[in-house]
């Protein structure tokens, strides 16, 4: 049985978890950086100064890649505190999370360990053994050239072949590469049909340096760009006039396309939306898989108020992850019904807007009869204020002791003030959530959270998820 220390740890390491989901430490509605980056350094040093070994195991969770390289720092920094054990276990953790990093984020993760001086030889095997899983350092060099000269100098590594190392530290002294993207990349500089077979950031310079105009270049370079390249581009071209540059919004990732749709103008949603609607039914299709219309009947509640616009640097992120959700619902629901907070039926043409009236919004839902209740909120209920937080006490208490309606409120917003996700009640679980395609594994996550569930469970649960993480990353490096 857990004693009252463990509940509190299993109560630390879900506030923690729900800030490393939620918090990349930008500003948000409510909140500026500076505000967001103090509370998220005093928690990583909180879990990592009494629970290390939770703190690493979060490495397995749902988190965010801000997050997840704040913690290998962290672990990385502090060697010296760990055990043989603990170095082990935390070295394993690593090299899988890493594995799932975008390359930039895990360069910007050395870089970040040589600021700090550290190069202690765990360190150096990390990066080392990092380094020799890429699938093709020709390409790394050309597009992270500074990072990875930068990464082998500090871990003492030999680049592998003397041609990659010519290119690296001295690469006007070689007239011709033999390896076929680092020869392209020295005909670029004179050639201008050469940087067409560039990676795009790569290419973007020597266009510039060539003087080719900007339409031309996006149209000949849309063959070659990455499916994100092309939806981050395609607003970029639109303006250009370009008609070369489709993003195929079918293999989208669900809150990415969400985030697209919302970026439309209404007149362009109204004129798509037979399109738009097709791609996000099928990225929800994608996610929801063998469990689509398992759910049986859930209503969701969706907050579409003034404060879903988010921030400047997360422009309209809280009302995407609503949408994504609202449409991985469907998929998921045997019966759904969706409630919006301005009262708006139209999902497609959902903007920020109005107060946030959730009590009189989860009334509506719990007179659908839900076997699932989920709300989508950054928790500010303020029309009337507290209102939300009452329905769901004298439902839990009164009208439903018995947990018929299974309810869960997930929010995308980190409130820096209360060092954890804004949450509506005591007697309903909330989780952090930064993607839709994460809403499956945090209603999973936030039955920890109700109290019913110890540290016990709770560590169970994070090494499990340890487990398929390393146990995933092994199947993939072994020959």
């Amino acid at each position: 049985m857990d004693t009252y220390g463990d509940l509190i740890a299993a109560d630390d390491v879900l506030l923690f978890v729900n800030a490393a989901i939620t918090s990349t430490g930008q500003r948000e509605f409510h909140d500026d950086a500076g505000e967001q980056r103090l509370s998220l350094d005093f928690l990583h040093a909180y879990m990592l100064g009494n629970y290390r070994d939770l703190y690493a195991g979060v490495l397995a969770l749902d988190i965010n890649d801000h997050n997840a390289a704040l913690i290998v720092r962290r672990l990385l920094e502090t060697s010296g505190e760990a055990t043989a054990g603990q170095r082990r276990s935390e070295g394993r953790l690593i090299a899988a999370r890493l594995a799932t990093l975008p390359p930039q984020r895990v360069y910007g993760l050395f870089d970040a360990l040589r600021r700090a001086g550290v190069n202690n030889r765990r360190t150096r095997a990390i990066m080392r053994d990092w380094l020799s899983a890429r699938p093709d350092l020709a390409f790394d060099a050309v597009k992270y050239r500074g990072a990875l000269k930068r990464a082998l100098r500090h871990a003492h590594l030999t680049p592998a072949g003397e041609e990659l190392g010519a290119f690296l530290f001295a690469p006007r002294t070689r007239t011709r590469y033999a390896t076929p993207l680092l020869e392209t990349w020295r005909r670029a500089h004179h050639e201008q049909v050469a940087l067409y077979g560039l990676p795009l950031t790569v290419a973007e310079g020597f266009a510039a340096r060539h003087g080719i105009r900007r339409d031309a270049f996006l149209e000949r370079m849309a063959p070659r760009m990455t499916r994100l390249e092309t939806l981050r581009l395609q607003e970029s071209a639109q303006r250009h006039g370009i008609t070369g540059v489709p993003a195929d919004l079918t293999r989208m990732p669900l809150t990415r396309l969400a985030t697209y749709v919302l970026a439309l103008p209404v007149e362009d949603r109204v004129r798509r939306r037979a399109e738009l609607t097709r791609a996000l039914e099928s990225a929800a299709g994608r996610v929801a898989g063998a469990h689509r219309g398992s759910w049986g009947r859930v209503t969701a509640v969706l907050d579409d108020s003034f404060s879903a616009f988010g921030s400047v640097h997360k422009r309209r992120r809280p009302l995407a992850v609503a949408l994504a959700c609202h449409h991985l619902l469907a998929a998921l629901a045997g019966d759904y019904t969706a409630l919006w907070t301005s009262g708006r039926t139209d999902a497609l043409l959902a903007h920020p807007y109005g107060p946030t009236p959730l009590g009189r919004r989860i009334l509506d839902a719990l007179d659908t009869e839900p076997a699932r209740l989920v709300i989508v909120s950054d928790g500010w209920d303020n029309a009337p204020p507290g209102l939300a937080a009452e329905v769901l006490r004298v439902w839990r208490t009164r009208l439903d002791p018995g947990r018929r309606t299974g309810v869960v409120h997930l929010n995308p917003v980190y409130d820096a003030a209360g060092f954890d996700v804004r949450r509506l009640s005591p007697a309903v679980p909330t989780a952090g959530v930064r993607d839709a395609e994460d809403l499956p594994a945090l209603v999973e996550l936030a039955q920890f959270a109700e109290g019913r569930t110890g540290l016990s469970e709770l560590t169970a649960y994070m090494d499990s998820r340890a487990a398929r993480l390393t146990g995933a990353h092994r199947q993939e490096h072994t020959p």
